[in-house]
């Protein structure tokens, strides 16, 4: 049970955005699945830091083209999720 929430939540997103959303907003942005739905989300992050989730916010990225030389690729497609916490609850990583 506990390998699959942290199947479903992969790694969280440190950037300014998500400091700022984090301080002012209660907010935090995760890298998830792409398989993940919304209550999964949920599920996870409020077993992983034992938090209580307000709502999820989801989106799907799509990876940028890169050039290494003369060949040409992509990075991979991944899934952001904005988790909105009730105001008494914080996650201590951010």
């Amino acid at each position: 049970m506990k390998d699959e929430m942290y199947g479903v939540v992969i790694r969280p997103l440190v950037t300014e955005k998500g400091t700022f959303q984090s301080q002012v907003l209660n907010a935090y942005a995760f890298e998830v699945s792409t398989e993940a739905n919304k209550t999964q989300i949920k599920h996870a992050v409020e077993k992983i830091y034992d938090v209580k989730v307000l709502k999820v916010r989801t989106a799907n990225r799509k990876g940028k083209p890169r050039r290494v030389g003369i060949r040409r690729g992509k990075t991979r497609h991944w899934k952001k999720a904005v988790v909105v916490l009730y105001p008494d609850h914080h996650i201590d990583l951010f």
